[in-house]
């Protein structure tokens, strides 16, 4: 898969393309849908299927402070992008500049400039300036240019919108299984392990804790984690929260692993955690003992649940499909 770090970078190698826009946080199956569909038309046509996207987030620069924290940072968007199929993607940088070009100008910019053959939206895109491109101003400047223009439908699973919005709402609340519906494979987080306080190996239960550049952690709780690390994938039990009963309810939010069966030094190694369900909430117990009693019953849960896990971190789909996904 090309990857352009600009609209100005591509030149003409997209001429004729089916070109889907977006932010696409996440790659969930809403996104999914607009790729299928631009790879169909593409095929079609004997052109290339790609997507435009934005670095950064076009809130995070105009209202940074309501700005939705990231599913997704950019290089594991590629890497889903590239995983479905696109041929190309475009990532063109967001800064006010460009915030205050107005929807003629960024359709000039993708069918006049680049001579995009089709354009794939979702069905409630906006663009431009205060978001004053719609739906119906793309498919007529498409239109008047003698460009194809598609609007893929809203996709739900189960009567649940498959939303960037939604995805993040479900992951705040501990709810990684539905979360991982809408995106068609578990959520993962990916870091590195660095020292903790060493409380886990003083009573029984070492942990990994794992130090993420990832903007969003599931809420607070214990969950069954596939951790994988290299080629190696070890049944979890993992605990994001502030450690009340040992830390006091003042201790920053931390990601911690134990890796069930594990039994060496993983400082400074590269680390995965996939998220398959949720245990418990985090609570705070009388003492110490109270606390490793429930860490065993959590351990084995964990141990359970990961027994019967199908997929490895984005190797296969999740269990269910997608109502308007076709």
């Amino acid at each position: 898969m090309n990857v352009y770090r600009s609209i100005a970078e591509v030149g003409s190698d997209l001429a004729g393309a089916s070109l889907c826009l977006g932010n696409f946080d996440g790659v969930h199956l809403g996104h999914q849908a607009l790729f299928a569909t631009a790879k169909i038309h593409a095929a079609r046509r004997g052109t290339r299927a790609a997507a435009l996207t934005f670095s950064p987030h076009p809130a995070k620069v105009l209202a940074p402070e309501l700005a939705p924290r990231q599913l997704s940072p950019l290089p594991q968007k590629l890497a889903l992008m590239e995983k479905v199929g696109l041929d190309a993607v475009v990532v063109q940088p967001f800064d006010r500049a460009y915030a205050a070009l107005g929807p003629a100008d960024f359709e000039r910019s993708l069918l006049d400039q680049l001579k995009i053959g089709e354009l794939v939206v979702g069905f409630d895109y906006t663009y431009g300036k205060a978001r004053a491109g719609t739906v119906d101003t793309l498919r007529a400047a498409c239109a008047a240019r003698g460009a194809a223009f598609s609007v893929v439908p809203k996709v739900t699973v189960d009567g649940l919108p498959a939303s960037s919005t939604k995805v993040r709402e479900l992951l705040l609340d501990g709810k990684v299984e539905a979360a991982s519906m809408l995106l068609d494979r578990h959520y993962a987080l990916e870091g590195e392990v660095v020292h903790g306080a060493g409380r886990g190996r003083g009573i029984g239960f070492p942990t990994a804790n794992l130090e993420t550049d990832f903007e969003l952690l599931p809420g607070s709780g214990v969950y069954a984690v596939l951790a994988r690390i290299n080629d190696a994938v070890w049944p979890s039990a993992a605990n994001i929260g502030r450690k009340p009963t040992v830390a006091g309810a003042d201790a920053p939010v931390t990601v911690e692993l134990h890796l069930i069966g594990f039994d060496g030094d993983l400082y400074g190694q590269r680390l995965e955690a996939v998220f398959l369900q949720r245990l418990r909430s985090e609570q705070r117990f009388s003492g110490l003992p109270e606390l490793k009693a429930q860490i065993a019953r959590d351990v084995d849960r964990a141990r359970a649940v990961c027994a019967q896990a199908r997929a490895l971190p984005l190797d296969a789909p999740f269990e269910r499909g997608a109502s308007g996904a076709r």
